[in-house]
């Protein structure tokens, strides 16, 4: 495991640790309960401080994102995205492993996305001017794709292939990956799809596209995605999968313990294996599971039920993790 977190790219499986609760642990026993698991990668959805200093010396890779707010100011004021670096970054780059900085999370397709590829230039400028090796990316979920029946035919929609090839364009340039949000939680169809083809749970090949076979719908969104990226530029440009999961509760039927333990094993035990997605094979899905904790600041409803813990500490279920 020490040589996975040491490695700042490339294969693995992470937790997305959100924070938006009010009785949830201190980030010091956070980052012990991910040490304690051997969890070598974290998300982390705003750059809190407290997170930070508590990730000083663990070894852990971390995505860290910039709030949704600040886009528009880092794409249209240089300083700003400076002062953010110096703010945010520098005074821990020399104890943390940033995996990468994530310019905003979905985003794609809005009012503000125009800003999102000017923004992750600044901050890599001013990254650089820094002294700080880490990638500048930004997080899409599966709404920047247009209608795409199969993984072949991936195509980003008309509302956001501008601002997706743009984004692209700069990942090309400088050899960054794509976040990318894909829930088959909610693409499932009970009508058109078998469950374990979207629990990740089947062994044999659902799904056949030419000459590839699919046997697990996550597999099938990521190339989908890697196809419409390869009609705008970017056939090197990977894709790190920042959120996958599924809720326990506070929803439709399918929203169960069980279904959600079945599916994020299956999701760690995706990311571990090095023959990667059909269309890319060859290197592991680098992943990130949805969520650490139950948050109870969340919406209610599902949202507060994609925890793998309570906030005590204790396991919702548990995962493998390697």
């Amino acid at each position: 495991m020490e040589e996975l977190m040491a490695d700042a790219g490339g294969e693995g499986i992470g937790v997305n640790y959100g924070t938006k609760g009010n009785n949830l642990p201190t980030p010091e026993q956070v980052v012990g309960l991910y040490k304690s698991r051997n969890i070598g990668k974290l998300r982390l959805f705003d750059p809190n401080p407290n997170v930070l200093n508590a990730l000083h010396g663990s070894g852990i890779q971390v995505i860290v994102g910039t709030v949704n707010g600040d886009v528009q100011r880092l794409a249209t004021d240089a300083s700003f995205a400076e002062s953010w670096v110096q703010t945010n970054i520098v005074p821990h780059a020399g104890s943390v492993t940033f995996r990468c900085v994530s310019i905003g999370n979905e985003i794609i397709p809005s009012d503000v996305a125009q800003y999102i590829a000017p923004a992750m230039q600044n901050v890599d400028r001013a990254l650089k001017a820094a002294q700080v090796t880490a990638p500048v990316s930004t997080a899409v979920s599966m709404s920047v794709m247009g209608p795409s029946p199969r993984p072949s035919v991936g195509v980003f929609s008309d509302v956001a292939a501008p601002t997706m090839s743009a984004v692209i364009s700069f990942l090309a340039a400088n050899n960054y990956p794509l976040l990318l949000n894909a829930y088959p939680y909610y693409a499932y169809d009970p009508k058109y799809m078998k469950l374990d083809y979207v629990l990740l749970n089947s062994t044999t090949v659902i799904v056949h596209d030419g000459n590839l076979g699919y046997t697990n719908m996550l597999h099938a969104m990521v190339d989908t995605v890697y196809t419409a990226m390869e009609k705008v530029g970017g056939q090197k440009v990977e894709v790190v999968l920042s959120e996958t999961g599924w809720p326990w509760g506070g929803g439709p039927a399918v929203a169960t313990v069980e279904y959600a333990k079945i599916h994020n094993n299956n999701a760690v035990r995706l990311a571990a294996n090095p023959n990667g997605t059909p269309k890319r094979p060859g290197k592991g899905l680098e992943t990130y599971l949805f969520a650490m904790f139950n948050e109870n600041l969340k919406n209610e409803g599902i949202e507060q039920h994609y925890g793998l813990y309570y906030p005590d500490m204790n396991e919702v279920y548990h995962v493998d993790f390697p």
